[in-house]
């Protein structure tokens, strides 16, 4: 095989390390290295570098590994065999990262389990190429962030899914409101990773936590945004969840055939219970009080027999009965209505007291 005169790079650049494809090599060969590189001659294991940016003669006046390994003879002309190996040390910005499977995780806040996925993106530059080729190279004839990415995958995906696992369950920090904290977890997670990085030769310039998700077909987190959309629209038009379950009720039960339900959606026409704080039992017990007085009053208009002697009293007129109320509007009539006037608060043509008085008098 020829012996190489000139060495230089010709891999692709945004290889992290390359090895030119020929060891036969001379003290005569010129080495020529670029700005933001380093090479090194490698023999037997031993690495001799490194060569900065210029151009470099391979002669045993200037490299002890050719005179105490190869056995050369100080300053003479010989062929000899050798590996070089290039090293990039530029900022590479751009490498990606995923969870590759969702993290399984208890809402501290809404106590529901859903599948929590990240994702981000980091940047390293080699610190130390000699650690960098001893530890991590080894035999490949060329190293890329590719390879850089599946080696620290898993190491990588141990620390990222500990961090978010604490920021969530042991911090008390609801999936929903996480990504509030995208920042401070990327700080943190850069922090636990340099460690790892510096022990392989690498600088971890950045690190970026750029989502925090749950998969939106999830049952659990369907329900959850469900729950959370009607709490706000209820919050919106100034109504609770308790008194939108009073309605419910009622309405069920007004709904119902027999006398209950008639009863019932008589005390709806009335007003009665539109959240005015009166508990359905204690509604049901005034209800059977009316009942019971009722046919009181009419056990006493029935006429009863006399002792013979006695005049009999004048009986008292029958009070007229009352004639029924007029049916109130419906309950989703009265959710409109509060609706309209909450948009009517929120334009600024109703102010705070005039809103709060029309919802009174839609209340009942």
């Amino acid at each position: 095989m020829a012996i190489i005169d000139l060495v230089k790079w010709n891999g692709n650049p945004n290889l992290m390390a390359w090895k030119f494809p020929s060891e036969e090599l001379s003290t005569w060969t010129q080495l020529i290295v670029n700005e933001t590189q380093e090479a090194y001659l490698v023999k037997g294991g031993v690495y001799e570098g490194p060569f900065l940016a210029g151009r470099h003669t391979l002669s045993t006046k200037n490299i002890p590994l050719l005179t105490t390994l190869i056995g050369l003879p100080f300053g003479g002309q010989s062929p000899f065999s050798a590996e070089v190996w290039y090293v990039n040390k530029q900022t590479n910005m751009d490498i990606r990262w995923g969870t590759p499977d969702p993290i399984q995780l208890q809402d501290p806040q809404y106590k529901i389990v859903v599948p929590v996925r990240a994702f981000g993106q980091y940047g390293i530059r080699i610190s130390d190429a000699k650690k960098f080729l001893m530890k991590l190279v080894g035999t490949l004839p060329a190293f890329d962030t590719d390879t850089i990415a599946n080696y620290f995958k898993g190491i990588f995906m141990t620390r990222i899914k500990t961090e978010i696992a604490n920021a969530i369950v042991k911090q008390g920090e609801s999936i929903l409101t996480v990504s509030t904290r995208l920042e401070d977890l990327s700080g943190m997670l850069k922090t636990s990773l340099l460690p790892s990085m510096d022990e392989y030769g690498f600088e971890l310039t950045n690190f970026n936590v750029i989502s925090i998700n749950v998969p939106e077909d999830n049952p659990g987190y369907k329900k959850l945004q469900e729950a959370l959309a009607k709490k706000t629209e209820m919050e919106i038009i100034g109504f609770n969840y308790q008194q939108e379950r009073s309605f419910d009720v009622m309405q069920t039960a007004a709904g119902n055939e027999g006398s209950a339900g008639g009863m019932m959606g008589a005390g709806m026409g009335m007003g009665m219970g539109m959240g005015m704080g009166i508990p359905m039992g204690n509604m049901m017990g005034n209800m059977a009080g009316q009942m019971n007085m009722g046919n009181q009053q009419q056990m006493g208009q029935m006429p009863q027999q006399q002792p013979a002697g006695q005049q009999m009293p004048q009986q008292q007129a029958p009070q007229q009965q009352q004639a029924a109320p007029a049916a109130g509007p419906s309950y989703q009539e009265k959710i409109q209505m509060l609706k309209e006037l909450a948009e009517l608060k929120a334009q600024g043509i109703l102010t705070e007291e005039e809103f709060a008085a029309q919802k009174k008098s839609i209340l009942g």
